[in-house]
């Protein structure tokens, strides 16, 4: 099912209790996670997370979790990888059935490498989630590219912008695989190549995807050429209404800022550059040559993709950016709905995108 919006009374109960929590959450959260949780409800983010007045948090989706698999449907193999023990990071990485089956496995050309960040609103879901790992398989079989898809750490417990540090490294991992010497991923230096890399995301995952992309066209990475990136319903936000954002009730702003100041709590607000990308000076050096971002006709952030997309074009950037609207559909439909037109048609244009010279 498509997630639901927090009531009013949950985001009232977050604002008023944000700021006697924010020094602690910009520290990190220690929590009791002792039973039982009967206690006083302190910040309730339904259907996201909760947190309760002793510290404990519960997150309240994406919680389940399936291992690593050939896929019976796809035929896709996959398998997890740490990145950085010390740190949390990992990885689940995802192999199409012309590398698996033995058949084509000897005369088998380097694949497409499509670098993955899940969404959750940076606070729940994870890399091995039935959500994303099914996604995936999807993806990777219909692409027939090799994927990686990054499981960052969350807030509250660890606030931004460490799941963009942990993006970053998990990219670092993945370029010193073809530029750095390190041969230990063989899925990676065997079948990735390393001049056809993208990343993709959605909602935060997108967000995520953007940031890296930003990153990297400051900060090179030796050994991979990032091509593009797909945005998939990206999580930004700003001070000032775009669109037709003017029109959405009073609570859906409330929320997309409280949102965002939940995750990270040392951010100045609606338009720090992490959340709303319009508000970079450096947006036109993009470190990619296309863009290809999805919005969702009944989705909330519908017109911040549309604008995020006008303003790219506009900043100077020498790539190439593409918006397609999905009409009638809500967030990340993709994910939680029956297969239908609008899906496939978003997925046969990701597919020519990853292919595209």
């Amino acid at each position: 099912m498509p997630r639901k919006m927090p009531t009013m009374l949950s985001i009232i109960v977050f604002i008023v209790l944000f700021s006697s929590m924010a020094p602690t959450m910009s520290q990190g959260f220690a929590p009791d996670l002792s039973p039982p949780m009967s206690h006083a409800v302190a910040i309730d983010f339904s259907p996201l997370v909760k947190i309760y007045v002793n510290g404990t948090i519960e997150r309240l989706i994406g919680k389940s979790s399936v291992p690593p698999s050939l896929d019976p449907k796809t035929g896709v193999q996959s398998k997890d990888v740490a990145i950085s023990r010390r740190r949390g990071i990992s990885a689940r990485l995802y192999l199409p059935n012309s590398v698996t089956n033995s058949t084509t496995n000897s005369t088998q050309s380097k694949l497409p490498l499509l670098v993955y960040f899940h969404g959750g609103g940076f606070c729940v879901e994870h890399a091995s989630s039935p959500t994303y790992h099914n996604y995936l398989n999807s993806l990777v079989t219909a692409a027939n590219v090799v994927a990686v898809s990054v499981d960052y750490r969350l807030a509250p417990e660890h606030p931004l912008p460490i799941a963009y540090q942990d993006s970053w490294a998990a990219l670092n991992w993945v370029s010193s695989h073809f530029g750095g010497g390190n041969r230990s991923e063989e899925w990676l230096s065997r079948y990735a190549d390393p001049q056809r890399v993208f990343f993709s995301g959605d909602s935060a995952g997108a967000n995520i995807a953007h940031q890296m992309a930003m990153k990297l066209g400051s900060d090179r990475l030796n050994g991979f050429k990032l091509n593009g990136i797909v945005l998939v319903h990206p999580f930004f936000w700003g001070s000032q209404p775009v669109g037709a954002e003017a029109t959405l009730p009073v609570v859906v702003s409330l929320y997309m800022t409280a949102l965002w100041r939940f995750v990270n709590p040392t951010s100045f607000g609606p338009d720090d550059p992490l959340f709303n990308p319009t508000m970079d000076p450096k947006l036109r050096e993009l470190g990619c040559g296309k863009v290809l971002v999805f919005v969702a006709g009944k989705d909330a952030l519908k017109d911040r993709g549309l604008y995020y997309g006008d303003v790219l074009k506009k900043s100077g950037w020498k790539g190439v950016v593409e918006v397609i609207e999905s009409k009638g559909e809500s967030h990340v439909f993709h994910l939680f709905s029956p297969p239908n037109k609008n899906s496939a048609a978003m997925l046969e244009k990701i597919v020519s995108f990853l292919h595209q010279s």
